[in-house]
């Protein structure tokens, strides 16, 4: 993303605060006037020590006066500083707020080709950087400005030729800055490029550290990330290196400046065309005006940080999100659980197929079972009928609505889902069982708990079902997540089911207890269940089996053994 083009995006943020912007500036301004009225002060102080003899109640008359000035001063720059931060954090919130926003409509193909790491470092990280560069934009580049144009004026007034000097040479630490902040902008997006990869295999590692030690993955993890900690550290050296060369060569030119304006001042005061007091106020106005071109070229480095960080979240938050759901979508409150696939066709990547002409047609209230080898399908059929990825062709109903027609939220909410993987959010176990159906008594609730066998371990827990978990599950065994995951299922009884391996953690006896919990839930629902373990499934009214995306076989569990085909094969085997 270019850097006009995020400089656009930022001010269309910053415009929802023009009035307090307006305010800074205008404080900025009366900060910068009282700055430059102070060497006034001070010169005509020095005059009154240099002409005759010293006259103690003028300068004394004189320092009262920059100590009151020195005060509003301060006490307008505090209230600057207030403005910025409140227009800087309000706006990394506004920006936050809506990649997080973005993030919930965002199609599940790109949270699935993108690390979760390298995510969070956009939200987190690259936003922080890109809040220290705006707010030091705010403090010093409006003030510096207005310095710079006030001290102009003010030194045209004393003394039109040495104020010549100074314009004529002073435009070069801006040539300097401007020069090397092109050639760091690259170098600071492939900072940040590298530190949300580093962030992301941090995250991944920790993820997974039981897997990670279990195979003794210890040392090449180690060797991951020093290779990537080695390539952030070079580009880092390189972009630090760079952007500090600014204010060293700036200030060289400043220098340069400033000599001048003495050397040409010494000779104007000894042709008696300029007081001493005169040249100490000029000189003080030649370091004011010099001084807002090392802090803008400060900024200005800084701001090439934050404009690269901005780049990445503005990438996130324009992400194309998915397709929304017509005004006049279908909204079903109780679905009666009739479902046809027509010659479905779906892949996740272009040129590789996967699923291939898939039809079938269930009743309500039937139970479908899915088989099949790894990799052939089977979850991807659970995608599919969720709209988590809407088919490339064909067509899937539900009660006769196609489901891209459907809302999305009516669509999931008359499914139930437990899946191998189980998902718990940072809260107590009322909240985590309680997350499908809000309303539910928790007489309701402990009866689900009790239907789906974990009500026992619950409550054998410190604080039963108000202790607290992380988003892991905490010390739960695997077993004991699902058993809540099930939970969740037996409260809110919807009237269509999917059961993706959703005892693939529990015991033997404990999964039998679960099984015939799940035979009473599924009467009068439909049910689509994925096993690997095809004795749990010879009671399904329809057995999909599944090869290479293709529908190979299709019937009950006697009428596929007959058949004699690949079922019959997975089934003795």
């Amino acid at each position: 993303m270019k850097q006009n083009v995020i400089i656009r995006k930022v001010l269309s943020y910053l415009k929802r605060y023009t009035h307090l912007m307006v305010l800074s500036v205008v404080f900025a301004a009366a900060i910068v006037g009282l700055t430059l009225y102070v060497p006034i002060l001070i010169g005509n102080a020095i005059d009154a020590i240099v002409e005759g003899a010293v006259a103690f109640d003028v300068i004394r008359y004189y320092l009262v006066r920059v100590g009151v000035v020195v005060l509003v001063t301060a006490l307008l720059q505090w209230l600057m500083n207030v403005i910025n931060n409140h227009v800087t954090y309000h706006v990394v919130r506004d920006i936050r707020k809506e990649a997080f926003g973005r993030l919930q409509i965002l199609p599940l193909k790109y949270i699935d080709a993108h690390p979760y790491g390298e995510t969070v470092s956009r939200m987190i990280s690259d936003v922080d950087t890109f809040a220290d560069g705006l707010l030091m934009g705010f403090t010093q580049l409006f003030t510096g400005i207005v310095t710079i144009a006030g001290t102009l004026v003010i030194m045209l007034t004393l003394n039109p030729l040495i104020t010549l000097v100074v314009v004529v040479i002073t435009p070069l630490s801006l040539f300097v800055a401007n020069f090397i902040a092109k050639h760091t902008y690259d170098m600071f997006q492939l900072q940040s490029r590298t530190r949300g990869e580093q962030t992301a295999f941090v995250e991944e590692m920790i993820g997974n550290a039981k897997v990670v030690k279990a195979f003794g993955h210890a040392d090449e993890s180690m060797e991951t990330f020093e290779e990537i900690n080695q390539r952030l550290q070079k580009c880092s050296l390189k972009a630090i290196f760079y952007s500090s060369l600014t204010n060293p060569c700036t200030r060289f030119v400043n220098s340069i400046v400033y000599a001048c304006v003495a050397l040409t001042g010494a000779f104007a005061v000894l042709s008696g065309n300029m007081t001493v007091g005169i040249l100490s106020c000029f000189l003080n106005y030649a370091n004011q005006y010099t001084k807002p071109f090392n802090e803008v070229s400060g900024v200005i480095t800084e701001l090439q940080n934050a404009i690269a960080c901005a780049g990445r979240i503005f990438e996130l938050i324009e992400e194309t999100p998915q397709t929304p759901d017509a005004e006049d979508a279908v909204v079903i409150e109780q679905a009666e659980g009739e479902i046809q696939c027509e010659s479905v066709c779906f892949s996740y990547t272009e040129g590789q197929k996967l699923i291939e002409n898939f039809n079938v047609h269930v009743k309500p209230g039937q139970k479908v079972a899915i088989v099949g080898p790894t990799g052939c399908g089977k979850t991807t059929v659970i995608n599919l009928l969720m709209r988590f990825y809407d088919a490339r062709s064909g067509e899937i109903r539900v009660d006769g609505n196609e489901i891209r027609d459907m809302k999305r939220k009516s669509l999931r909410s008359n499914y139930g889902m437990v899946l191998q993987e189980t998902w718990l959010k940072s809260g107590t176990i009322r909240e985590n069982i309680k997350m499908g159906k809000p309303e539910a008594t928790d007489e309701e609730m402990m009866k689900a708990a009790k239907a789906a066998y974990a009500d026992s371990f619950i409550r054998r827990l410190p604080n039963g079902y108000d202790t607290v978990i992380g988003e892991d599950g905490g010390m739960l065994s695997q077993g004991q997540k699902q058993l809540l995951c099930i939970s969740r299922i037996m409260l809110s009884l919807p009237p269509m089911l999917i059961l993706d391996e959703a005892t693939s953690s529990i015991d033997t006896r404990t999964e039998m207890k679960i099984q015939s919990a799940f035979h009473t839930l599924m009467k009068g629902r439909t049910s689509f269940i994925v096993a690997h373990r095809l004795s749990t499934i010879k009671d399904a009214d329809i057995i999909l089996v599944m090869k290479d995306g293709n529908i190979i076989e299709q019937g009950n569990h006697e009428q596929l053994l007959q058949k004699k085909g690949f079922y019959a094969q997975l089934y003795h085997s």
